[in-house]
């Protein structure tokens, strides 16, 4: 039996997607380890956390008593590289997604691991440095889509893959979201945000991973005045559409709905419907539709949900007697430190090898993520232009890797983006 390894963990963040995912993961970890064949045993502390003003960190520490490492716990705005100073062998970045470029830059500057909520970011220029830092300092960027690793989402995924599906055609995507969202759980984080790029990026994604294809075209509305003025740039609900091209010349269009200003007392809570047609058949997918409902009285559907995903994050009382939270939104955490101690502690191969195979995997990597964040960055422009006064904006991305804005009556097009020259010291 080889002796136990260690990495220290770190964390950027601790709001709610903090206590439904990672602290389930980080508290499961820290009581069992984890083992594979490929790389030993590895104990996996949470040593150190970065927080905007350090109270959800110190109430965290009261509740959780035993059942997490003695953590540091940091705050300000140089909380980060406090964080950093005291040891991080990786980091997750849990923060609103306008404030993730910040501390991902600090800790690949550093030589740290890092895993970003989705998306990523919001620009290709940031997508760029990002990926420079960690070649240049040979560690993994990552990012975090946990759908998916939904079962649904990666059979329909092993049906493309294997040819049973062909060829998609079009495609509809719906995520709606109660006003308790908006108004009360995210209510500090949305100002100026939209549900596109917060929330439904998630489908975005999807389709990028799924069906491949060269994005072409990006196009967005949307509606305001619920959650913020109706002249105002916070939008209560948006329609989007992505154009794929393949190789063989054809195009499929996916529309994206999203909303988060859905009325609380709703039935589906977090309502979230696809619908994808193929040359030779149809995937519909709905969440209220594959699973279970419940109704307790008093508790339904505010306190509890009355449509339950048990698949993505959820306790379980096992037959066996222990408790756990699981899940897909915590598999893919784990999924990523597994990744780390692999390419760190890994049994075959040199370091430098075990990198570039994970780096290989495009699930997760943000030298994959390139044309969902330019949907991203394209989403975010169009709705901008249309707050400031002028709607109907379409973004193209160019096979020369250009984002191109054009408004409708400008006289000259905005380039959004324009791929650098390749740097000869990196």
């Amino acid at each position: 039996m080889g002796a136990t390894q260690t990495l220290r963990a770190g964390m950027v963040g601790m709001g709610m997607i903090f206590d439904e995912t990672y602290r389930p993961m980080f508290e499961w970890v820290h009581r069992h380890g984890l083992y594979d064949r490929a790389f030993g045993d590895v104990d996996v502390p949470l040593v150190a956390v970065a927080t905007r003003t350090g109270r959800r960190a110190e109430a965290y520490r009261r509740r959780a008593g035993d059942r997490i490492a003695r953590f540091q716990s940091f705050h300000g705005e140089d909380g980060v590289r406090r964080m950093i100073d005291c040891g991080v062998d990786f980091a997750c970045v849990a923060t609103p997604d306008d404030r993730h470029f910040g501390p991902a830059r600090e800790l690949l500057a550093a030589g740290v691991h890092v895993l970003i909520e989705k998306p990523s970011v919001l620009r290709l220029q940031e997508l760029d440095e990002l990926l420079r830092l960690a070649r240049r300092n040979g560690v993994l960027a990552k990012v975090v889509y946990h759908k998916l690793l939904d079962p649904d989402h990666k059979k329909l995924r092993t049906l493309v893959a294997d040819g049973v599906l062909q060829h998609v055609n079009n495609g509809y995507c719906s995520l709606l979201e109660p006003k308790q969202i908006s108004g009360s759980q995210f209510a500090e984080w949305i100002r100026g945000r939209n549900p596109a790029t917060y929330v439904a990026v998630h489908y975005i994604k999807l389709i990028d991973f799924t069906f491949g294809g060269r994005l072409t075209t990006i196009k967005a509305t949307g509606q305001r005045g619920l959650v913020g003025p109706a002249d105002g740039t916070t939008w209560d609900s948006t329609q989007v559409q992505l154009v794929y091209r393949y190789d063989d010349g054809r195009e499929a269009a996916f529309d994206i709905h999203t909303s988060w200003v859905t009325p609380d007392n709703f039935p589906g809570y977090v309502e979230q419907e696809v619908q994808f047609r193929f040359d030779n058949g149809v995937w519909n997918g709905h969440s209220r539709k594959r699973g279970v409902e419940l109704t307790v009285e008093g508790l339904t559907p505010l306190k509890l949900k009355t449509t339950l995903n048990n698949h993505y994050n959820a306790e379980f009382l096992e037959p066996w007697g222990e408790r756990r939270q699981r899940g897909y939104g915590v598999e893919v955490l784990e999924r990523f430190v597994r990744e780390v101690a692999y390419v760190e502690f890994g049994r075959e191969g040199t370091r430098e090898e075990r990198l570039e195979r994970i780096r290989g995997l495009t699930y997760n990597d943000l030298s994959a993520d390139r044309q969902t964040v330019a949907a991203v960055q394209g989403i975010e422009a169009i709705l901008q232009t249309h707050a400031a006064g002028h709607p109907d904006a379409v973004v193209r991305l160019e096979e020369s890797g250009e984002l191109v804005l054009h408004v409708p009556g400008a006289a000259e097009e905005t380039v959004l983006y324009r791929p650098a020259q390749p740097d000869a010291a990196d």
